[in-house]
């Protein structure tokens, strides 16, 4: 969404916040000289703002500043103040209300040409930082190369059943990025995760088959077999993601004897939500 637009709409709903009372809200309770029932005198609770309208103005204008943040490089401040005077004293605009589109509809596709050309080099930036990655990896004592391009190392051996493709997996995981940064694990959320193999990322579903229950594995995985340049924004695109993922249980698939309905499931790797 266009940061302008989002800001419309924060500021319009922080209008109706601050000019409306929930139900059942109690007023505050002043006592002589203007102080709360606190003791708290009220000029002096936001220094520099001593009135209420100030401090509504200034908390809206906080608002729309860090809404703006950015896009700071392609704003004129001096303007910006001069078109919002204009506009509350009901003075002449200098731009009718088509032309304000028009501007506003071009620069929105500037700023997407812009977005588009950074995540691309990006893109590119990431992917030979993991090949080269990879490709280092892939001669250290004990990492396994699968003809895929998948990395693993065995961290704990199991003995347990092996799933597959069809099953569904309890497990507890952490992902991370080539520099360490966390993205994604069911231990912050407090319990382990169960997904079934077909609706999770290529890696995993290639790598969850080669672990026995009750083992635990790292993996490497390529870009191409996670989310390649439409990864979320707390990835990145092309990014070689990083597991340890610890196989719990093999959920079998029930055999009815008729197809069973396909099951829709977040890949693991998505950061929570």
């Amino acid at each position: 969404m266009n940061p302008l637009i989002r800001t419309t709409a924060l500021t319009a709903a922080m209008l109706f916040a601050l000019s409306a009372c929930k139900a059942g809200d109690k007023p505050v309770a002043v006592g002589p000289g203007g102080a709360n029932a606190n003791g708290a005198a009220g000029a002096n609770q936001y220094p520099g703002l001593p009135t209420e309208k100030e401090q509504v103005s200034y908390t809206i204008g906080m608002a729309m500043g860090k809404q703006l943040t950015e896009i700071k490089g392609e704003i004129d401040v001096d303007t910006l103040v001069k078109a919002l005077k204009t506009q509350l004293s009901g003075g002449h605009a200098l731009l009718t209300e088509a032309q304000a589109q028009q501007i506003m509809q071009e620069f929105g596709q500037k700023m997407q040409a812009k977005q588009m050309a950074e995540m691309m080099a990006q893109a590119k930036a990431n992917q030979e930082k993991g090949e080269k990655f990879l490709a280092e990896n892939g001669k250290k004592p004990g990492v396994v190369t699968t003809p895929s391009g998948l990395q693993y190392q065995i961290l704990t051996p199991g003995n347990g059943p092996k799933a597959t493709a069809q099953d569904g997996v309890k497990v507890n995981y952490v992902g991370t990025l080539l520099d360490g940064t966390k993205f994604d694990s069911s231990y912050d959320r407090g319990e382990p995760a169960t997904m079934p193999l077909a609706g999770v990322i290529p890696g995993w579903v290639e790598g969850l088959q080669l672990m026995p229950t009750g083992s635990k594995f790292r993996f490497w995985i390529p870009s191409r077999l996670a989310y390649g340049e439409q990864a979320p924004p707390t990835i990145g695109p092309n990014q070689v993601l990083v597991f340890d993922v610890e196989l719990l249980e093999v959920i079998k698939k029930p055999n009815t004897g008729a197809p069973a309905a396909p099951a829709a499931a977040p890949a693991p790797a998505a950061p929570a939500h």
